[in-house]
């Protein structure tokens, strides 16, 4: 409960990543195997250059390994992990290198089209970069020649995945470790809303007159590096597209005016805007490959493709079998993203819809100018 005194509601607290906690465990069990210290507390490097600390709540030291163990804080976004422990057991290896291995309540990948090779445990590449970082630091720092081994589990994984998207994926045996800037906002709240807001608002006072809203890191990274633009011109979205459409058509009529919005995701994301979702998390719409497989028959994709990508593990394996049929699918999933968003966007300004894949490429393109001078 807020505090009697306080008018105003307290700005939601943005928590860390399984993949930030896997990070301290790893810094922790490292520093306990090479230095025989049993640190209270350990630092972590974010993506980002952001240092943050956590708290490590239990050793657990045999003779060839060292396990630690922290509890997640999520801030204050719903996530199923909130409070959960993640813990990472850590061995010595002769050979230079790091090796990934699934401990209980993590789960393993078995089926294609995500990040991750079948057979894999589902420690996503972020998190993996983070840990091997880390790891590579301290063994310089120590003067240590080998590699690691780093199990990394959660206590309960098996029960939480089942409330994640992770058995219809194909990811058995627990939750995926994820993260990609190791910092876990609160997407689902008025407060991250009201950010979306304010952005294209100092973006126009600060006469920006085009701005680029953004579903995550990797298009964000996309756009600026295609058009050159600016922080201030880049509006995170997040899974929020119709918090700032709305906005956008708040706007009409306004002075200064926005020339252009370009709105830029992966590609299974942009695929729930042409479904008209205006909220692209998971919790609230899901991928539509029937019909993604329905509009690949109008661009002449054959009753096998279509077959094919009905039964694909993902939007983006959906994609690949249309592309490799030559079916120029991803440009008309934005178009058909852009025809929803233009209810929305003013016809005095351009719209443009963009999709990217996982590698962050651009997969697809829609562009209209505006519909009057």
């Amino acid at each position: 409960m807020w505090p009697e005194s306080s008018d105003e509601p307290k700005p939601l607290r943005s928590g860390l990543t399984t993949g930030t906690c896997a990070t301290a465990c790893s810094v922790a069990a490292a520093m306990a195997l090479l230095t025989k210290q049993q640190a209270p507390q350990v630092f972590v490097t974010l993506p980002k250059g952001q240092e943050v600390s956590l708290g490590i709540i239990s050793y657990d030291i045999t003779e060839h390994s060292v396990k630690a163990a922290t509890i997640k804080d999520a801030g204050d976004d719903p996530d199923v992990t909130h409070g959960a422990t993640v813990w990472v057991e850590l061995s010595l290896i002769p050979e230079q290198g790091i090796k990934f291995v699934a401990g209980q309540g993590v789960g393993t990948v078995t089926r294609t089209g995500l990040l991750l090779d079948v057979g894999e445990p589902a420690i996503n590449p972020v998190p993996r970069k983070m840990i091997t970082d880390h790891l590579n630091a301290i063994a310089q720092e120590q003067g240590y020649q080998g590699g690691f081994q780093v199990t990394v589990g959660v206590e309960q994984g098996e029960q939480l995945a089942l409330k994640t998207m992770n058995p219809r994926l194909g990811i058995l045996g627990g939750i995926s470790i994820l993260g990609t800037t190791g910092i876990v906002r609160p997407f689902s709240c008025g407060a991250y809303i009201a950010s979306i807001q304010q952005g294209v608002d100092v973006a126009r006072a600060n006469g920006h007159r085009y701005i680029a809203a953004t579903t995550g890191n990797a298009s964000e990274t996309a756009i600026r590096d295609r058009d050159g633009l600016d922080d201030m011109a880049l509006i995170e979205m997040g899974d929020f597209v119709g918090a700032l459409l709305k906005h956008v058509k708040r706007l009409e009529g306004q002075v200064p005016q926005l020339e252009k919005l370009t709105i830029c995701g992966g590609f299974g994301k942009i695929s729930k805007l042409a479904q008209q979702h205006m909220d692209l998390n998971s919790r609230a719409s899901s991928i539509d490959l029937e019909a993604l497989s329905e509009l690949a028959q109008t661009l002449g994709a054959t009753e096998a493709l279509k077959a094919s990508m009905c039964q694909a593990n993902t939007s983006v394996e959906a994609l690949k079998f249309a592309q490799a049929e030559g079916v120029p699918l991803a440009d008309a999933v934005c178009q058909q993203a852009l025809e929803f968003c233009r209810r929305f966007v003013p016809a005095h300004m351009a719209l443009e819809v963009l999709a990217i894949d996982r590698k962050g490429q651009f997969v697809g393109q829609a562009l209209e100018q505006s519909q009057s001078i």
